[in-house]
């Protein structure tokens, strides 16, 4: 089992080999009936950000759980505690990406509510839009590159913290036997993962 540091080191080596387009991961083709995978990706689901292949690992490597805005809620939770304490798994990164369509959707809702028709939208809105709204306070400008970008951050950290804080697993495991959440921003734009808040 990796350390989370190990594990992290891991993730940036493929990272740097992807955006080098030098991939050297083998992609492990054939079937495999046990999971050891040395960290735990909670990213988006956006079709752009594939964590396996954005970090350059093959089968196995990766426990990935995707949903939009990289949003946390109790499914999402349990499926971190399970990968962390059954696999042993001691590394768990919230992947958020530049340009995130969740964020723009919630930057959108708040300044025009009418235009979510979905309640299921809105309930990824409603996650997103604790760690989004204070930064829309008073402002009527146009939104901005650096305004989204902003969010998208503080939407991450927002998840790392709900992590950290809002399981009784996970806390355990992180002051015990060394877990650690961290946040991270994928780039659309060069392919580069910028790890931050690395507790």
């Amino acid at each position: 089992m990796l350390t989370a540091i190990q594990a992290l080191e891991r993730l940036r080596a493929g990272n740097a080999r992807f955006v080098g387009g030098a991939p050297g991961e083998p992609r492990r083709v054939r079937p495999m009936t046990d999971q050891d995978p040395f960290a735990i990706v909670l990213g988006c689901s956006d079709a752009r950000v594939p964590p396996e292949i954005v970090f350059d690992q093959g089968l196995g490597d990766l426990f990935v759980i995707r949903v939009a805005g990289s949003v946390v809620a109790p499914p999402l939770v349990g499926s971190v505690e399970f990968a962390a304490s059954r696999l042993g798994t001691r590394l768990v990164v919230v992947l958020g990406h530049s340009r995130c369509g969740a964020v723009l959707a919630t930057i959108e809702a708040l300044r025009q509510p009418e235009s979510l028709p979905s309640v299921n939208l809105r309930a990824i809105v409603d996650r997103v839009r604790p760690s989004v709204e204070p930064l829309l306070a008073g402002a009527s400008a146009p939104v901005s590159a650096a305004l989204v970008e902003q969010a998208v951050r503080e939407n991450v950290r927002s998840s790392v913290e709900h992590l950290r804080r809002g399981s009784a697993v996970l806390e355990d495991l992180i002051e015990r036997d060394g877990l650690r959440v961290v946040g991270a921003e994928y780039s659309l734009e060069t392919g580069v993962v910028e790890f931050f808040d690395e507790k």
